[in-house]
């Protein structure tokens, strides 16, 4: 994606750095347009060497290639950021007095703008006017943070880290591209691991991070979707999304309540949970005590509840539950049977539409930002390799399943 990183004159502007860097390591085109005043800030040879790219600062520079033009109709997307009070007022009246200003009028793809200024200057009546207006013509404005401003200050107008601007940045452009794939669909997904209790202090549980079933909320909500996310144990956030309504559990028996309550009448469940397949079969109301005899407790364990082929028996039965289901299998393999063949039989065993098989074990999956998938289907079509960041599989799967839905 070609992106115009517009940079206007604010303290705020060494964040841009940042976000620069973000973007380019995705392996996006930047090319950082800079005003004068920004210069001040960050100068322009840091900008090329991040970048790659020359840096224009003025209309009238490179005027063989129309640049001024050029920059707005080959551009993939438009992002200011900082966006000062001025950025916004002249936006918002059309002026081109520089180049970011005849670039805003030129382009026809998203544009985004990311505010910071002091507080005062955010709540007077002429920004919040020109906000509306740029609002009311498609232009995509983050709110600011709240939090410390140029000297002592603080209050809202703090522009957001560059991790927060990139994210929301790249959920406005799947929305503006694929915002209808789901849309009017409602879509319960499970991520995390359980915990089963041995005593009020230990428990038997698993190595989920749940990055992945937080992606996958997160590109259901993108798509369009209402999400209902049941989190067990997880090492990341749950997201905060319009969208999305986080539900939090701790056991495999909570899970499989949740799952059945949440699910109902809803359009199609994700269960990306890794689920504890055995727990204490029974659990003390004590912390278990070591003794002197250096001797350990014998802890008997019995299987936990199928929550996966639950769901589908219920269906079977009658209860309205979601007609398109996608499981996940974590497999490690043997030496006689490879993690996809265990896969296959799992997707008949447990009777789903969809199963995401992946290979886990030291360093592979749990916990990790790359995932390597082979997705496979009840209907016979052929198998699909995703490989990949988690939100690169996350869009797989949720592309899928539009199609299927729709």
């Amino acid at each position: 994606m070609r992106i115009v990183l517009g940079v206007t004159g604010g303290i705020a502007a060494y964040k841009a750095a940042l976000l620069l860097r973000l973007m380019t390591e995705e392996g996006h085109e930047v090319h950082v347009v800079p005003t004068e005043s920004a210069l001040n800030f960050v100068g322009k040879a840091t900008w090329e060497a991040l970048s790659g790219q020359p840096v224009y600062t003025d209309t009238f520079e490179a005027v063989d290639e129309v640049n001024h033009v050029l920059q707005g109709r080959k551009a993939d997307l438009v992002l200011i950021a900082p966006a000062t009070a001025n950025a916004l007022a002249k936006a918002a009246n059309g002026l081109a007095e520089d180049l970011i200003g005849n670039i805003l009028l030129t382009a026809t793809v998203p544009v985004v703008m990311a505010p910071a200024m002091h507080t005062e200057m955010w709540q007077n009546a002429a920004t919040q006017a020109n906000v509306v207006t740029l609002r009311s013509r498609g232009v995509h404005i983050i709110e600011p943070a709240v939090g410390r401003l140029t000297g002592i200050d603080t209050g809202k107008g703090r522009l957001p880290d560059p991790e927060d601007i990139w994210q929301q940045t790249k959920d406005i452009i799947h929305q503006a591209h694929h915002g209808s794939l789901l849309r009017d669909k409602h879509v319960v997904v499970s991520a995390g691991g359980t915990r089963e209790a041995l005593d009020p202090v230990r428990f038997l549980g698993n190595r989920s991070s749940g990055k992945q079933g937080v992606a996958l909320a997160q590109a259901a909500a993108r798509a369009g979707a209402q999400v209902t996310l049941i989190t067990g144990s997880m090492e990341v956030a749950a997201p905060q999304h319009d969208h999305i309504t986080v539900v939090p559990i701790e056991s495999t028996r909570d899970l499989l309540g949740a799952v059945l309550e949440y699910s109902r009448e809803k359009d199609a469940l994700i269960m990306a949970a890794a689920v504890a397949d055995f727990r204490p079969a029974t659990a003390t109301d004590q912390k278990i005590k070591k003794d002197d005899e250096h001797s350990a407790p014998t802890i008997i364990l019995e299987q936990t509840e199928d929550v996966l082929h639950t769901v589908i028996q219920q269906r079977a039965a009658g209860q309205d539950l979601p007609g398109y289901v996608i499981g996940f299998a974590a497999e490690t393999g043997d030496a006689n049977t490879t993690p996809l063949e265990y896969g296959r039989a799992k997707l008949q065993r447990k009777g789903c539409e969809m199963l995401v098989v992946n290979e886990v074990g030291a360093d592979k999956v749990f916990g990790q930002d790359e995932n390597d998938v082979t997705i496979v289907f009840a209907d016979g079509r052929d198998d699909l390799t995703v490989q990949g960041t988690k939100d690169v599989v996350a869009a797989s799967i949720i592309q899928e399943l539009a199609d299927a839905l729709n």
